[in-house]
């Protein structure tokens, strides 16, 4: 009789731990259906916000024009295909240009995935910022150039530059809607919320580029960031 009970007791308690585990796992795909920046295997949506797998699902993009193109498109974000151009090391397979995207003063040709960091950066960081600290909205981001043929730092010999296949970009300051400038070379050691402006750009903009370089990095930087898409996330942040 005490064997029985024992072994009913038991058995009562394996199918209550595998009752527990099937409703844990039913409402952990519950949750993740509602919360799809954090689901591996949804698909990437760059208005969700940042989530647990964003990082992964943007490292299997690189080098993968068509599904980076797919996820601009089922983001709702404007661009257009530019024809391949440039040659040997400046060959530019990959030209995307972003129809909307708030550049000054023209609207440069990047990489697909340079496209995807450029957004979620002006979405989820410059934009909390202007918010937060001026109570206006971006309304031009000012850059220096995404392409050009030529090693890094302008040598003749050594690395090619991520710029010779437009595979970077250099920001050197923002208009915001109210007038509010806010200059690299300016703003960068004044203080003030310019200056914390700045830093949160810089910042923020390591969650979504490979590189991202600053005033704090060495003097050819104090007029502008560096962004670029060299190989992979966790590169330098400075």
């Amino acid at each position: 009789m005490i064997s029985r009970r024992i072994g009913r007791f038991v058995w009562d308690r394996r199918v209550l731990a595998i009752l527990g585990a099937v409703a844990i796992l039913l409402a952990g795909r519950v949750w993740l259906t509602e919360h799809p920046e954090h689901n591996p295997w949804a698909p990437l949506d760059l208005r969700d916000p940042p989530g647990w797998a964003t990082a992964a699902k943007l490292r299997a993009l690189e080098g993968d024009a068509v599904a980076c193109r797919a996820v601009l498109a089922r983001s709702g974000i404007e661009y257009s295909v530019l024809p391949a151009a440039g040659e040997g090391a400046c060959i530019r397979s990959d030209r995307t240009l972003l129809d909307a995207y708030p550049f000054s003063p023209s609207r440069p040709a990047t990489t697909c995935a340079l496209s995807i960091a450029l957004t979620l950066w002006q979405r989820n960081v410059l934009a909390l910022a202007a918010e937060e600290l001026f109570d206006s909205k971006v309304e031009r981001v000012e850059h220096l150039g995404a392409y050009s043929c030529r090693r890094l730092y302008g040598r003749g010999s050594g690395p090619w530059s991520e710029h010779a296949t437009g595979n970077a970009i250099d920001i050197a300051g923002f208009v915001l809607a109210d007038g509010t400038r806010i200059s690299v070379l300016r703003e960068w050691s004044e203080g003030g919320a310019k200056a914390e402006f700045l830093r949160r750009a810089r910042d923020g903009a390591c969650r979504s580029f490979s590189t991202v370089l600053s005033p704090d990095y060495n003097a050819a930087h104090e007029d502008h960031f560096h962004f670029d898409m060299r190989g992979g996330r966790g590169g330098a942040c400075r």
